[in-house]
């Protein structure tokens, strides 16, 4: 026999534990606290969050039966989400016959990621914005490409997190590893353009210059316009790259031939 709901029974209070692990998931959710990051120590932790050790170690061995926390010799770290599907999806990155629709993709979320943080994003995303183009331009002008590519790597990050929007930030971050590399790997290949590393400089400038100003549509426009670049220009050196293979290839008989190897 089912028992009468009353509505008037007051609802059970959720246990400390409990807030405790919403509170630590809403931080990883909006992006304050990122993958691979260590939380603090059991008892600061305790103490942060106002409640007792037992307490704590109840929430985060919830949030890492959700696979939200990786616990490591060192301590417990936020984990890397998306994980799951990150492997697969990054060896299909991996395939020259998807690059291109891999920079398609990034060609309409970052255009309209650049747009909505433009309306979005609050003094202190500006300032990273800013500081993303001051490291861009010292690497530039130092001539270290390495440092150059971390901090565009930066920037289309800060893009992200400026567009206030949980769920692609998430999903970009999930790819930032790809991202990076993605990056490094596309520069390496275009600096054999000449000016290409000033072109690239440039666009990064008018994109963050048009986030922090507010102006959605030159954001759009800017992204727009950069990941097409990149598309074109990469396209352009892999076929010259198939073009040469393919005659090395006749030049060797592919590797196969008696008389010339």
């Amino acid at each position: 026999m089912s028992i009468p709901m009353d509505d008037s029974t007051p609802a059970r209070p959720p246990r400390a534990a409990d807030t405790a692990a919403q509170h630590i998931e809403r931080l990883i959710l909006e992006g304050t606290l990122t993958p691979g990051e260590q939380l603090a120590p059991e008892r600061d932790l305790a103490e942060r969050l106002g409640v007792s050790r037992p307490t704590l170690r109840d929430a985060l061995k919830t949030l890492e039966d959700r696979g939200l926390l990786t616990r490591r010799p060192r301590g417990v770290e936020v984990a890397q989400l998306g994980a799951s599907i990150r492997d697969p999806l990054i060896a299909m990155l991996d395939r020259g016959e998807v690059a291109d629709d891999y920079l398609e993709f990034r060609e309409v979320v970052e255009s309209e990621a650049a747009a909505m943080s433009a309306i979005r994003a609050t003094d202190i995303d500006r300032q990273r914005l800013r500081d993303c183009i001051e490291a861009i331009h010292r690497a530039h002008d130092d001539g270290d490409p390495a440092a150059e590519s971390e901090a565009d790597a930066d920037m289309h990050v800060a893009v992200y997190e400026a567009s206030h929007n949980l769920v692609l930030l998430q999903i970009m971050r999930a790819l930032s590893g790809s991202l990076r590399s993605d990056v490094l790997q596309n520069r390496q290949r275009l600096f054999t353009i000449p000016q290409v590393r000033d072109i690239l400089r440039d666009q990064h400038v008018a994109i963050a210059t048009a986030i922090v100003a507010g102006d959605a549509d030159a954001a759009r426009k800017a992204a727009l316009a950069h990941l097409r670049y990149l598309r074109q220009a990469l396209r352009e050196i892999r076929e010259a790259e198939a073009k040469l293979d393919l005659s090395l290839r006749r030049l060797k008989g592919g590797g196969l031939s008696a008389s010339r190897g």
